[in-house]
């Protein structure tokens, strides 16, 4: 008589090793999260939106009011802007004022497989989408829409990957 004997322990922990992973993305979720918060973060010294296209520039009014603002961009006197504020002015960017909202970025998993990538600053939606004057009269003029939020090519090869990582 042959007896053949299968050992399928090595077989039955990777399925379940695969189970687990297919049953609770969590942790694929969080490592997405942690990298769309850092590429997110990243469009604002850019001045680009995930589809790649530049931010529509500062108008010289916001330049000017900004301008103003910033300590050591003005001469002593008040009267002209100093060689800092004018390099502020002829820079192409748009603003980064004080850069809050671009350090307000965070990631949430919401049940099991929802993830969540924006920000709770109340201006965020101005600068994804902008608005008018007309539409918001406590805006000091048009906002055009500077969307920084969404995914980029290189966003969604990276979350490709991981899935693909967390799979194996």
């Amino acid at each position: 008589m042959i007896e053949v004997k299968i050992d399928i322990a090595q077989l039955q922990a990777a399925l379940t090793e695969l189970q687990g992973k297919l049953g609770n993305p969590r942790p694929a979720l969080k490592e997405i999260g942690e990298d769309l918060v850092e590429s997110t973060k990243q469009r604002f010294p850019a001045g680009i939106g995930p589809d790649g296209k530049p931010w529509a520039p500062n108008r010289p009014a916001t330049l000017a009011k900004y301008t103003h603002r910033v300590k050591g961009t003005m001469t002593k006197d008040r009267k002209r802007l100093s060689k800092k504020g004018e390099r502020r002015w002829d820079s192409k960017q748009p603003l980064v004022d004080q850069g809050t909202l671009g350090e307000q970025i965070h990631y949430r998993i919401v049940g099991h497989d929802t993830l969540i990538v924006g920000s709770g600053e109340e201006y965020a939606a101005m600068q994804q989408f902008g608005g008018t004057k007309a539409e918001f009269p406590n805006l000091w003029g048009d906002i055009p829409p500077r969307p920084f939020l969404g995914l980029s090519i290189e966003d969604e090869i990276m979350i490709r990957q991981t899935l693909e990582s967390w799979l194996q």
